[in-house]
């Protein structure tokens, strides 16, 4: 165990990373990365001051991103899946039948509720990012829509499905840290995620209401459309997709499955090293149509390493917080002082949005909170199943709205639009905290402890 540092040094600690990250990435502009690894530096430097070895702050920097390693190796995996599904004309089938079947006026709708079917079905908002979600930003941004509010609502609906789903990994966590069946989980879940993508599809409705693309976009689209080649070939790696997720095959070797049938197809028109740097590089259309090359040239394992670096100084910082105690003696002293339902509840969500801004990591910002507060919520006769909603709403949709955390680095990297800008129409995962608030203002939905 490491020597704990002081609640006020901690307290302390965790204002400066607030401050420099802060003043880095939304003053001055930065990729996360230098005002991380400043972070880092500062805690170590503190931490050895007051007596931390250096070895036991490296360690637990190491373990920190040793538990993020899954999501690491995702992302190397979607990036080569990105390039594959484009070069064998998977993702321009999609595009094309973006353009045939939606309208202007009905898109951002019909995307928020694609992704969130899509999302349910195979229980993961990355593999719904990097497959349909591409697809969609491509048709959007050519109808002439905002690139920020297309990805804000094709992000909403993959979180939507995410959390919904049993398959996936968030969900599944929540329920166990909370003790709680995960179906019951889910269905719990509902007193707030359902009113949270009613009003968001709503929304999406209005920003569409009455849109028309203008001459200069039809003009493009009618330019693009004969160059996309659709294929037959995509329905066998998007029903790949589906098959793997109805048999629960965990991410990895579902993404390693799909990779493997799709690199068979390359090959069946081109040579082993132009399939390696495929992968690696990613795809580059032949073709001179500026257009299609900024909508297709994209994908490849090097076009995460930005991402990756990025999200192993997260986790590398997050081990710091969360192993040197500085989370744990800052919250403590504030948890033994709340003593009512409304109390828990409101610290329990400002503690897992907050969590995904220090440590930049949604399972750990789900863990810390229900750690924490898991004994209050039965203090006060909550549910188990108030605790697994309550954590979800704020440890797991928020990461996506952190510029330097894991999931928010990669919806930035595979949409290609910054954090900060897609932010404000991320509607799901902001309102997702509100209607937690309002269940425990109202106490509407509000599952009691069983007597």
């Amino acid at each position: 165990m490491a020597k704990q540092l002081s609640t006020k040094l901690s307290a302390f600690l965790l204002l400066g990373t607030v401050i420099i990250l802060a003043v880095g990435v939304i003053g001055f502009g930065l990729m996360p990365i230098a005002p991380i690894l400043a972070v880092i530096g500062l805690i170590m430097v503190v931490a050895r001051l007051r007596g931390v070895s250096w070895a036991t702050s490296q360690r637990e920097l190491v373990k920190g991103i040793e538990s993020g390693l899954t999501p690491l190796f995702l992302f190397l995996l979607i990036g080569a899946l990105i390039a594959l599904w484009l070069a064998t004309g998977v993702i321009p089938t999609m595009i094309w039948a973006g353009f045939k079947i939606l309208t202007p006026a009905f898109f951002l709708p019909t995307a928020f509720v694609t992704t969130s079917l899509v999302g349910a079905l195979i229980g993961s908002a990355f593999t719904t990012l990097s497959t349909v979600g591409v697809s969609l930003m491509g048709v959007g941004t050519l109808m002439g829509m905002n690139p920020a509010i297309v990805a804000g609502i094709v992000l909403s609906g993959a979180i939507f499905g995410d959390k919904s789903s049993p398959l996936s990994e968030s969900t599944n966590l929540a329920s166990a840290i909370s003790g709680t069946d995960l179906f019951a989980h889910i269905k719990n879940l509902m007193w707030t995620t359902l009113p949270a993508w009613v009003v968001t599809f709503i929304v999406s409705v209005v920003l569409s209401a009455g849109y028309r693309a203008d001459a200069q976009a039809t003009q493009k689209i009618a330019a693009l459309l004969p160059l996309l080649q659709p294929t037959w070939w995509a329905l066998v790696p998007l029903g790949l997709l589906v098959i793997t997720a109805w048999y629960k095959v965990p991410a990895i070797p579902a993404l390693m499955l799909n990779i493997l049938v799709t690199s068979a197809a390359f090959l069946w028109q081109h040579n082993v090293p132009a399939l390696a740097d495929l992968v690696v590089n990613g795809f580059k259309t032949t073709s001179t149509n500026p257009t299609l090359m900024a909508l297709l040239n994209r994908g490849g394992m090097a076009a995460m390493m930005s991402t990756i670096m990025m999200i192993m100084l997260a986790l590398g910082l997050g081990g710091l917080l969360s192993g040197l105690g500085i989370l744990n003696a800052v919250m403590q002293p504030i948890v033994s002082h709340l003593k009512t339902q409304r109390a828990i509840i409101l610290a329990t969500l400002f503690t897992g949005i907050g969590a995904n801004f220090l440590v930049g990591e949604q399972y750990l910002a789900t863990i810390l909170p229900g750690q924490l507060f898991k004994n209050s919520f039965k203090a006060v006769k909550l549910s188990p199943l108030a605790l697994g909603r309550t954590i979800e709403d704020s440890g797991t949709v928020m990461n996506y709205l952190v510029p330097w955390g894991v999931a928010g680095g990669f919806a930035a990297q595979t949409l290609g639009v910054p954090v900060l800008a897609f932010a404000p129409f991320t509607l799901f995962a902001l309102l997702s905290p509100v209607m937690s608030i309002l269940s425990a203002v109202t106490g509407i939905g509000l599952k009691q402890a069983d007597n």
